[in-house]
């Protein structure tokens, strides 16, 4: 296991799941492209933009554009919210950062995808959650 291995796998699974994402119900696809690449788990930290990916080959992180700067307040936690801005990705309504945003407007601080248990956890800052589970699908 080498680090200079972790970011080409990654970055490759990433594109094959891109091509393979219907624009409807596209999340389980980009998923299931992640995970037959080797990574087990994928964290977001939500106001600040930053991915980790748990992988066979090494962690590896990307920094996206940070939601915020400065201090601010957390917005609390709605689950109506989140389900709102979840249902709207999940009908192929909203970009990635669309829903990112609506995460943090739905108080979502970080969210956990097992990909291994095909699942996705989303956290609020005074550690409320709520729990989703995504389709296995054939790539």
């Amino acid at each position: 296991m080498t680090p200079h291995t972790a970011v080409p796998t990654l970055k490759a699974a990433l594109e094959r799941g891109a091509s393979v994402r219907p624009q409807v119900g596209g999340f389980p696809y980009l998923a299931e492209a992640l995970r037959r690449a080797g990574t087990t788990r994928c964290t977001m930290t939500v106001p600040s933009g930053a991915m980790l990916y748990l992988t066979d080959t090494g962690p590896v992180a990307v920094q996206g554009e940070p939601l915020i700067t400065g201090m601010t307040d957390v917005p609390p936690f709605d689950r109506v919210a989140l389900l709102t801005a979840l249902r709207a990705d999940q009908a192929g309504e909203t970009s990635f950062p669309e829903f990112v945003r609506g995460c943090w407007e739905a108080g979502v601080v970080r969210y956990d995808v097992d990909l291994t248990a095909r699942t996705c956890v989303y956290q609020g800052a005074g550690g409320e959650t709520y729990t989703e589970t995504y389709p296995a699908v054939a790539l």
